[in-house]
Parts: C-alpha cells; sequence; structure tokens
C-alpha cells in the first residue's frame, strides 16, 4: 500500500452480521470467502497497530433483514473473534457517517486513513467511502474482502466505486 498508510490507519469493517450469511435473511454471495478476506485483515490490521472498527446496522421492527433485538443484527462470530475488542459503531443508514459517532471517533482517535470492506457492496460499502464526511479521509476499499448479492453487483459497485477512491485487493493493502 503506499506510504501514507500508517498508525494513522484504521479498519472499517461494515455490516458482517448474520443476516448475510447462511441462515440469514439476506445471504450474499460468496458471503464465508469473503468472511476470511474479512478475518485476515482484521487480523493484519491488529498487526500493525490500526484499530478496527465494526459498523452494526440496525433496522426497523419492519425491516426485511437487520431486525431489532434478533440474531439476525449480530456481528458474525468469527469476525468478532479476530477483534473481541473492537469498537462496535451502530448505524440506521447505508452511510455509516450519518448520524453515528463514526467521525467523531475516527477524529478523536487521529486516524487520518480509512480501508473498508465488508457488506453490501453497492450499498452500505460504497455509500460510507463515497460519504461526504469521508472525504477529510485517504479512503481505499478492499474489494476482495466485500461482496454483494451477486457476483455482477459486486463487480459493477467496485468499478463505480473506483471512480471515487481507490479499491485494492487484500494483498495489496497489507
Amino acid at each position: 500500500m503506499s506510504s501514507t498508510v500508517n498508525k494513522k490507519t484504521a479498519l472499517i469493517v461494515i455490516d458482517v452480521q448474520n443476516d448475510y450469511f447462511a441462515g440469514g435473511k439476506y445471504p450474499q454471495w460468496e458471503a464465508d470467502k469473503t468472511l476470511e478476506t474479512i478475518e485476515n485483515s482484521i487480523i493484519s490490521a491488529r498487526e500493525k497497530g490500526w484499530p478496527v472498527y465494526f459498523i452494526k446496522h440496525i433496522g426497523t421492527t419492519e425491516s426485511p433483514f437487520f431486525v431489532p433485538d434478533s440474531e439476525g443484527i449480530a456481528i458474525h462470530p468469527r469476525a468478532l473473534d479476530a477483534a473481541p475488542k473492537a469498537k462496535v459503531i451502530t448505524k440506521k443508514h447505508a452511510d455509516a457517517f450519518l448520524n453515528t459517532e463514526l467521525e467523531l471517533t475516527l477524529k478523536s482517535d487521529g486516524i487520518e486513513n480509512l480501508l473498508i470492506c465488508g457488506m453490501m457492496t453497492q450499498n452500505c460499502v460504497a455509500f460510507t467511502a463515497m460519504s461526504k464526511m469521508a472525504d477529510q479521509y485517504t479512503v481505499t476499499v478492499i474489494g476482495d474482502a466485500c461482496t454483494s448479492v451477486d457476483r455482477m453487483v459486486h463487480g459493477i459497485a467496485l468499478r463505480a466505486i473506483a471512480d471515487h477512491v481507490e479499491v485494492k485487493a487484500f494483498h495489496e493493502c497489507f
């Protein structure tokens, strides 16, 4: 990765929640394979001393998934096991900055560079990476540590995201 990535870098892990996996309400394409790359990203970030932040989406009682107080909103246990002390920031919108404590937390931790991964590529990953509030950071999306409803949507989303921020593979980021 570029020389700008240093101790002022954070890994943002978006919506790696049970509803997006087999047995959940909205399983994503290759979710388990993606989770393995996310786990490796978490481990690599922690080895470098970079903070890891989990972003957790909570819908409404009428939502088709991520229903409050359901098992589906829980962060996947394998992700949690990789960073048991990571801060969890809850959101209700696709943009993880919108009406959350993410921006304040990143500022107070002196973060300048964001590595973003998670689910869904075309929604919460894209809206967070391209958020107006993300403009103050150097943002990189770890493309193979993201997934979506299917391969085509994932690929189209990554190409669109790459028009605005860097998209790199895991091996290029660590």
